[in-house]
């Protein structure tokens, strides 16, 4: 018999320590809701912000990137600008198997107020915390709450191993700590 997705996810967090602090079950009261899901994690945003700025008036380019873009904030709540967004990180550190691939989506609750969240999969063998962009779709001010959910993490997980892992691949983005802004690999 099929072990049931939530048992897994438990399983591999507690034996393996894929999701670091790990919260066994779905947090509700008076918070947008995080913690463990029937088949995935709700993973919180950390207290840790930028958020995009136009003061420099400097081009956003993935290549060459200024971080005078952004202004560092750490705080209980963000409001991001109308038609702006920030960058964010999970509370959670991940280790994903070499067997398992994630997807992450945004909350309904902050779908249903025109707020976006972007994060590329976590894939085989990636460690870190998430990098989160977070985007204000609306014309008004858009708060963010620091501690509380802010997307949900599927897990997709295969019957064997890959052949090359992110850690494989020693990709530029393992083992992100903070807030990490974009990176492109030069030759050395």
């Amino acid at each position: 018999m099929p072990i049931k997705a939530d048992h897994w996810i438990r399983r591999m967090a507690r034996e393996h320590g894929m999701i670091e602090p790990f919260v066994d079950e779905q947090m509700r009261d008076g918070v947008i809701s995080y913690g463990l899901t029937s088949y995935g994690y709700d993973m919180r945003v950390a207290d840790e912000f930028k958020v995009f700025t136009n003061v420099w008036n400097v081009v956003v380019d993935p290549k060459n990137f200024d971080p005078r873009s952004f202004v560092d904030m750490k705080v209980d709540h963000i409001d991001i600008p109308p038609n702006s967004f920030a960058l964010a990180r999970s509370v959670e550190r991940f280790r994903i198997p070499r067997n398992v691939s994630c997807i992450v989506i945004g909350k309904s609750t902050y779908a249903r107020v025109g707020i976006i969240i972007n994060v590329t999969p976590l894939e085989p063998e990636w460690t870190g915390f998430v990098t989160i962009e977070i985007s204000n779709t609306t014309p008004l001010p858009a708060r963010i709450y620091a501690n509380e959910g802010i997307g949900q993490v599927l897990f997709l997980e295969s019957d064997e191993a890959c052949e090359v892992s992110y850690a494989d691949k020693k990709g530029k983005y393992q083992g992100q700590q903070g807030i990490v802004l974009p990176r492109i690999d030069r030759e050395r």
